[in-house]
């Protein structure tokens, strides 16, 4: 096993368990937290595949923007254990039971993948630098570059609406 094997796996626990504490965490700002080291992690993955700019953009996009803005959103929702309703239990059983599925449909695929054995590939390929991606998304990929900016546009305007009313009331 070499250094970028090592970095992989590294990178790769990194990933599960910040996702992990995302979805465990009670407190939002500790899971806002964890979601920061995952994007922290996937742009690590980013750079060993040889995709920089992706690492980037990837760190100046997810980890600082979106991050700060669900924090703010958060903030502003001022949401604690005595506000938060009951929850249903049938609805944790659902959720299991979600989970647990999803968990075997993932299992069962990366089972079947060939490429399972040989996780990382290195300086392969080129699509994820500046040039490459900025021609595929500017030439066969801009109707859903616009349409995740427009839906990126409504979820802060919802967010913001969302604040203002608890304000009011």
């Amino acid at each position: 096993m070499n250094i970028t094997q090592i970095l992989f796996w590294l990178l790769s626990v990194l990933t599960l368990g910040g996702a992990l504490l995302v979805v465990i965490c009670k407190n939002p700002v500790h899971s806002i937290l964890s979601l920061i080291v995952t994007f922290f992690a996937i742009s690590g993955h980013y750079i060993l595949l040889n995709a920089q700019f992706l690492a980037i953009v990837n760190i100046i996009v997810y980890a600082g923007a979106i991050m700060v803005l669900f924090l703010f959103v958060v903030m502003l929702m001022n949401l604690n254990a005595a506000s938060e309703p009951q929850r249903n239990k049938y609805l944790l059983y659902g959720g299991t039971i979600a989970g647990g599925s999803l968990l075997i449909v993932l299992v069962a695929a990366l089972k079947q993948s060939g490429d399972a054995m040989n996780p990382v590939q290195l300086k392969t390929g080129s699509i994820g630098l500046v040039g490459h991606l900025g021609k595929a998304l500017f030439t066969d990929y801009v109707g859903p570059f616009e349409i995740s900016s427009v839906l990126f546009l409504s979820a802060m305007v919802g967010a913001v609406i969302i604040s203002k009313k608890e304000h009011q009331a």
